[in-house]
């Protein structure tokens, strides 16, 4: 079935859609959509390829991962998904993520989406330093 076909589908009734009121912009929770938006070209479903940046499972772990789906293995959905575990430093790693998407050709663009989204996870894991007190000078 053609991705289009299966958006006009599931677009207003899915598992994952988040209807409320006061939220003007139809989100979405399924997995492999960067922004949590309700649309066509961020859905992880339908699509053939879709990429996915997710934080290390394990607690207190370092670095990201991200979820891709290979096109070539789109009917065989346990062996279509490949996680790749990103732990070096951060500079390096959003640059092979950035080569990971932009030198295959895979889904151009949602590539500042992922890198967005992988910069905020390592953001999140930075460790803060506590801020020292100055003493107060006693008078003399």
């Amino acid at each position: 079935m053609s991705a289009h076909l299966q958006w006009m589908i599931i677009r207003n009734n899915n598992a994952y859609l988040l209807k409320k009121r006061n939220i003007k912009k139809n989100l979405s929770t399924e997995p492999n959509n960067l922004l949590n938006l309700a649309s066509f070209r961020y859905n992880g479903l339908v699509h053939k390829k879709s990429i996915g940046i997710e934080a290390p499972p394990e607690k207190g772990g370092k670095g990201f991962v991200a979820v891709y789906k290979r096109g070539k293995a789109s009917h065989k959905p346990a062996k279509s998904t490949v996680r790749r575990t990103f732990k070096a430093a951060p500079r390096r790693s959003l640059h092979k993520l950035k080569r990971l998407i932009m030198a295959n050709k895979y889904r151009t663009d949602l590539c500042k989406a992922a890198l967005r989204r992988a910069s905020a996870i390592l953001k999140s894991q930075k460790r803060t330093v506590p801020v020292k007190k100055a003493r107060a000078k006693k008078p003399e």
